[in-house]
């Protein structure tokens, strides 16, 4: 419900609270059963370059397929060796429902866009969990995403090709670098030996963190 808002107070004592929640229910076990998810995971060597300030993903020809610039790739890879690309998406038929939902009411499929962000979410938790599985011993960063800070949605190409996301889970861009099928995560995530501390979850790296209604009510999205 948090996707929607209904996590404030407010909402959570409007008469149309527990219809809206019941709602939601049904549409999100209606959305489990319609969706396909896929995930892919790949690690790869990290090589920092300190005279330009970037770090690049190597394939295993030891050419880059991937670099990133900027000053969150660098609060989030500073001291990693490794680094791993995620990819989660719903698939298509998720987007065939909801293209469905929207014909019927705008309403409804509001409500079942919310229902495949906490689906696609799930699938990235999931995928990060088997990571951490498969590299004892190192310490993982959090996910982030291009779109996300100063990392520029123009990286997608390139992180899809590194997955061979088209081929493995039918996932393609558009002209504008959006991904489809529309529920569909793409992440990064380091790799070190010793524990990192640089985080860009919770509400001090939030951009709705100046008016977030949770935040008035003395709570947090990640808590509910």
């Amino acid at each position: 419900m948090r996707y929607l808002g209904a996590g404030s107070e407010t909402l959570k004592e409007s008469s149309e609270a527990p219809a809206l929640r019941r709602e939601a229910e049904q549409l999100l076990a209606r959305a489990e059963a319609a969706a396909a998810p896929k995930t892919l995971c790949r690690v790869f060597p990290l090589a920092a370059d300190a005279a330009t300030g970037t770090y690049s993903l190597l394939g295993a020809d030891g050419a880059p397929v991937l670099t990133l610039s900027g000053t969150l790739a660098h609060t989030m890879l500073e001291g990693c060796h490794k680094a791993a690309l995620l990819l989660a998406t719903l698939g298509l038929p998720f987007d065939s429902m909801l293209r469905t939902q929207q014909a019927r009411g705008m309403a409804q499929a509001a409500l079942l866009d919310a229902c495949g962000s906490v689906l696609v979410e799930e699938a990235c938790d999931r995928a990060e969990a088997a990571l951490r599985e498969e590299c004892p011993g190192l310490y993982l960063t959090d996910r982030f995403s291009p779109g996300y800070g100063d990392l520029p949605l123009t990286l997608q190409p390139q992180l899809l090709r590194a997955l061979d996301a088209t081929r493995l889970a039918g996932v393609y861009l558009t002209d504008t670098c959006l991904m489809n099928p529309s529920k569909t995560v793409t992440a990064i995530v380091g790799l070190s030996t010793a524990p990192r501390q640089a985080r860009i979850r919770g509400c001090a790296h939030c951009a709705l963190r100046d008016t977030c209604n949770l935040r008035k009510d003395g709570k947090r999205c990640d808590s509910l």
